[in-house]
């Protein structure tokens, strides 16, 4: 399944400032995080070339549908946030609220894989990529420089240089120390930032049994913000309870490339992944964002049977 959004759109746009106004853009609610490159064409190709056995496809939008998407293709399902989040959370532009309620999608499979649009296969996987023969997802994380210590310093390098703390890295911190705290037991890697595997069950005992308290909490933050709860807290929640394997992955396996810089091309090509991620975010530029779509194109050049 994807989360999709044409941040573009003037229907949307003025959905999103009729609630939000024109707030400032931050490193929790920048353009990055809305920009459609196109990039969902080019990973529903790399499904086609690289992963043929994904039997349905699902994609989670605000009211909205990709004009070359063939929406009558049986494998495709045009999934509204009215289907499946709360009243309370509507109308939401906060990814992370979204993600907390994948598993509400109606049909879903017990086992499911969860991708942002900006997430690409290349190479050819099988399913045991993703989950083991017990059933249980393969959880692949990062290992972090200095494990537990590493949040830590980097907020002393942040202090020292004038800057604050990003979102991101504090709400992996505490998704960690939240699982300690309920099973005993702390995880200091990190997400990889790619396709996740799940079981439908063990993600709707953690949404609304063991982190129940955290996403009550979360219903009105229509925006990103610094307490929401990481959906890490779910790889790290399987792997405490003995319902996940743990495997550390390195960048010839899966990889994240940031579009904001110049040399993105040449480190796909340096370690050619299974698995890469084409990130978007608030230092990427629009002139960045111009790179996307051919070096997309040049990677996927075939049509798909999504398209129309």
């Amino acid at each position: 399944m994807y989360l999709w959004v044409d941040g573009n759109d003037p229907e949307w746009l003025a959905k999103r400032n009729a609630l939000l106004g024109n707030i400032k853009e931050s490193s929790e609610d920048c353009k990055g995080r809305y920009a459609d490159n196109d990039e969902l064409r080019y990973s529903l190709r790399s499904v086609e070339k690289y992963a043929p056995w994904i039997r349905k496809i699902f994609i989670v939008t605000d009211n909205q549908t990709p004009d070359w998407l063939d929406a009558t293709n049986p494998k495709i399902k045009i999934v509204d946030h009215k289907e499946i989040l709360p009243k309370e959370s509507l109308p939401c532009f906060n990814s992370t609220v979204i993600e907390s309620f994948l598993y509400k999608i109606p049909n879903l499979s017990e086992h499911f894989l969860y991708a942002n649009d900006d997430m690409f296969f290349n190479a050819f996987v099988q399913p045991d990529f993703f989950f083991e023969t017990d059933g249980f997802p393969i959880v692949c994380l990062k290992r972090e420089l200095f494990g537990k210590w590493h949040y830590r310093i980097y907020c002393w390098a942040k202090f020292l240089t004038g800057k604050k703390p990003g979102q991101y890295p504090k709400t992996i911190k505490d998704a960690s120390l939240l699982v300690k705290k309920k099973f005993g037991k702390y995880y200091s890697d990190i997400p990889h930032h790619n396709i996740d595997a799940y079981k439908k069950s063990d993600f709707r005992e953690a949404m609304e049994t063991v982190f129940r308290e955290q996403i009550e909490s979360s219903l009105r933050h229509h925006v990103r913000i610094m307490d929401d709860l990481q959906r890490v807290a779910i790889s790290y929640y399987v792997l405490a309870i003995g319902h996940g394997h743990l495997k550390y992955v390195r960048k010839y396996e899966t990889m994240r490339i940031s579009a904001h810089k110049a040399n993105f091309m040449e480190r796909l090509f340096s370690y050619q992944p299974k698995l890469f991620c084409l990130n978007d975010c608030q230092r990427t530029k629009d002139e960045d964002r111009a790179r996307i779509k051919p070096f997309l194109e040049k990677l996927f050049p075939e049509k798909s049977i999504f398209e129309k």
